[in-house]
């Protein structure tokens, strides 16, 4: 019978077995003069809508719809299946006294073809919604069988038992994924909002959204492993870029005052449950603010996108994500907490600045970080700080006041500088996001520059060299500025309960099959 001849186990004979029904199905289209795949179909509603044009009613209007056939149930002469486009799914009902010889065409219809339909619509003695079919249209024959689940109505709605649960070969084929699974297109729908809500709050605060380059001659702006390339014609090495800070500081030197782009990084590193080789940033700059601005922006801008994703993800019920956030900042924002004070307090000393690169290398080790006998002294702090303090934060909390080895972009704090005035968000034991009152003098920015380039000549592969042009930047004036970077990810993450970064990503970095 058309529509049930799914694979059930998975097996490669099955599948072939079914693959072959579906061409033999092609060419009986053929056959008959019926073309399997349309150009275009001219499609008068979406199913939600259309089934709200009836209301009370019994009887309705004519709709013209089109979508992916999801079930079918043939009873001889009629048959009923569901449509399903991006608004729900609607009921049909085919009858071969309506018809006429069409209905064997529609014999030839399996589950996961997508059709366009024309008909009235009315109410079954169940209450459904359904549209009459008087014509169809083959739009794309479906010559592959999507792995759909069993589905039963649970309280009035469907559930949809799913056979297409493994996790990794649901992000190799996310086309798949999503045909078969409703909430996964509402949750990607929801991280389009939640981009659009942050576009929105920097929009309104004057800033201006800017395109910087994505293959640079020099990396910088973070401490990563770089992708390298080549550009032929120029005969030059270039890379992908890690961060775009340093590009749009030198917008904020040309005049552009408030700056921000939302575009793709990538690093060479591995990948796990919050790390993708290719991940979206969000960066913003503002001339004339310091940190403690850019954490009031913060904190307003995260929860701007949180009520858009709570928005979004009521059309599938799910409120625990987005209201994870709300109980979260309750009774006043996130709290503060200085960075070394609070790595002091967890190894149980009185200043971890002072404790040599010996003793740090053997905390290190007690922790379980991995070759510490080659990391740099900056790397050791960063290992220890992420083991005995990030990744215990679990409420939205900012971390304030970085050592100066740490940040080489950020301005020394007053009054203290040995640190600098950064703060990183963290929450769920992850960075969200990183800041700084941004380093504008280019004689210090020089040195540090420096600094890292001899870290990188000792073998420190995510340490930087000295951008000359960057430097030129700065040498003409570079206003005073806060500015943020935001992984858009891990925002994701944390707005919905996702676990696994490729959860989030729609085509995430994987190994071929």
């Amino acid at each position: 019978m058309a529509g049930t001849d799914e694979p059930t186990g998975g097996e490669s004979e099955d599948l072939n077995f079914v693959m072959r029904a579906r061409r033999e199905k092609l060419d009986a289209l053929a056959a008959r003069g019926v073309p399997a795949f349309a150009y275009a179909f001219d499609r008068s509603h979406l199913a939600a809508p259309a089934a709200e044009l009836l209301g009370e009613a019994e009887e309705g209007p004519e709709v013209h719809l089109a979508g992916r056939v999801t079930s079918w149930r043939g009873h001889g002469k009629s048959a009923f299946a569901h449509l399903t486009d991006p608004s729900g799914r609607i009921q049909l009902y085919f009858r071969q006294d309506v018809l006429g010889d069409a209905f064997e065409i529609a014999k030839l219809i399996d589950l996961g073809d997508i059709v366009g339909v024309h008909g009235p619509l009315f109410r079954t003695r169940t209450g459904e919604v359904t549209v009459r079919v008087t014509a169809f249209e083959m739009l794309a024959k479906s010559l592959r069988p999507l792995p759909f689940g069993k589905e039963e109505m649970v309280d009035g709605r469907p559930v949809r038992h799913s056979t297409f649960s493994d996790g990794e070969q649901r992000s190799r084929q996310r086309y798949a994924d999503l045909a078969v699974h409703p909430e996964v297109r509402v949750m990607f729908t929801a991280r389009s909002a939640m981009t659009r809500a942050v576009r929105t709050f920097l929009d309104e605060r004057g800033f201006l959204e800017v395109e910087t380059p994505v293959l640079q001659p020099l990396y910088g702006g973070a401490a990563a492993k770089p992708f390298t390339t080549h550009h032929n014609a120029l005969d030059m090495p270039l890379y992908l870029r890690i961060a775009d800070e340093l590009y749009l500081k030198r917008l904020v030197v040309g005049g552009l005052e408030r700056v921000y782009e939302i575009g793709h990084d990538f690093r060479n590193e591995g990948t796990d449950r919050t790390h993708n080789p290719e991940f979206t940033m969000l960066e913003f700059y503002q001339a004339y603010a310091d940190y403690t601005v850019m954490m009031d922006q913060v904190e307003a801008l995260i929860g701007a996108a949180a009520e858009a994703v709570r928005k979004a993800l009521a059309a599938i019920d799910r409120p625990e994500h987005a209201a994870a956030f709300d109980a979260h900042i309750a009774g006043g924002g996130f709290p503060r907490v200085e960075w070394v004070p609070s790595l002091s307090r967890a190894m149980g000393v009185a200043d971890v600045l002072a404790l040599t690169d010996a003793e740090l290398r053997t905390a290190a080790e007690r922790r379980g970080v991995h070759g510490v006998a080659t990391l740099s002294r900056p790397k050791l702090l960063d290992e220890l700080f992420q083991s005995h303090v990030e990744s215990a934060i679990e409420r939205p909390t900012f971390v304030v006041d970085y050592p100066l080895a740490l940040s080489p972009l950020a301005k020394p704090k007053r009054g203290n500088p040995a640190l600098t005035e950064r703060f990183e968000l963290f929450a769920k034991g992850k960075e969200l996001a990183n800041a700084f009152s941004e380093l504008n003098d280019p004689v210090d920015q020089r040195r540090r520059f420096e600094d890292q380039a001899r870290l990188k000549a000792g073998g420190d592969e995510e340490a930087t060299g000295v951008d000359e042009d960057y430097l030129r930047a700065m040498e003409y004036g570079m206003p005073p500025m806060g500015g943020v970077g935001i992984g858009m990810d891990r925002l994701f993450m944390y707005l919905t309960g996702i676990q696994h970064i490729r959860d989030a990503i729609l085509f995430p970095t994987m190994r071929p099959e």
